[in-house]
């Protein structure tokens, strides 16, 4: 008995951890939770608890153009991720928030909540307790995941993808919205995004970069998957 144990043991897949960043538009979350599920990892999307946090502000009447209004804020709401790849789910004191987090509002107020350095704190203090407690190993998505959320991450991916490619992307998932209008409200994220002092959005120095423009969603999953896989071989 103790035979058939131990080879199970060694034999068992490695827990991993996989940070993918990127921009918006590039097909992360598609991404992260596809090979989350292919390879049994847990799941978890950083950008929806920054949504949550910006539509509990946004519902509790907090000036969200005030940072001293969002960090006095910051630590009331409570938010819970569901990490299940075929199912993430998240409620922000216990009201389910998966779909309202998705409005045109919050997006249009997403990058000024986030950031505000106690809200980054705060927020990045929850993803690294939540991967830290994944047994089997995670995929976490996001915008600073590499570099700063967790810089030691077993493999770090960042993708990556033209303008025109990220604005027909994003305009087909906005069900037709206008391509050019679309591209220019991401140039405009990502500079926001980029620019802000803590933790911007940036490539970490050991990321593979993995450019999604002239790709199909699954060869980019089958990419990614092969790299995780070779991540976990060497372990």
């Amino acid at each position: 008995m103790s035979y058939t144990v131990e080879t199970a043991a060694r034999t068992a897949p490695a827990a991993v951890i996989v940070a993918i960043d990127g921009p918006s538009g590039t097909g992360k979350s598609s991404t992260s939770k596809a090979v989350a599920a292919k390879l049994g990892l847990s799941y978890l999307d950083t950008g929806a608890q920054y949504r949550a946090i910006t539509w509990w502000m946004l519902n509790n009447g907090i000036d969200v153009t005030d940072p001293v209004a969002i960090a006095d804020a910051a630590g009331k709401p409570v938010i819970v991720s569901g990490t299940d790849p075929s199912a993430p789910t998240i409620t922000v004191d216990g009201i389910d928030a998966s779909g309202p987090i998705r409005t045109q509002e919050v997006t249009s107020k997403v990058s000024a909540v986030s950031a505000v350095p106690e809200v980054r704190t705060l927020i990045t203090e929850l993803q690294r307790t939540i991967a830290k407690g994944a047994a089997l190993g995670i995929v976490v998505e996001g915008r600073d995941i590499g570099t700063t959320v967790l810089p030691d991450a077993d493999l770090k991916i960042f993708l990556t993808a033209s303008p025109e490619a990220r604005a027909a992307r994003r305009s087909g998932e906005l069900k037709g919205a206008d391509v050019s209008a679309t591209r220019e409200a991401l140039l405009k994220r990502d500079a926001a995004d980029s620019s802000r002092k803590t933790s911007p959005l940036a490539k970490a120095d050991d990321a593979v970069e993995v450019d999604t423009s002239d790709l199909t969603l699954e060869q980019v999953i089958e990419c990614v998957v092969t790299l995780v896989e070779g991540k976990r071989a060497a372990k």
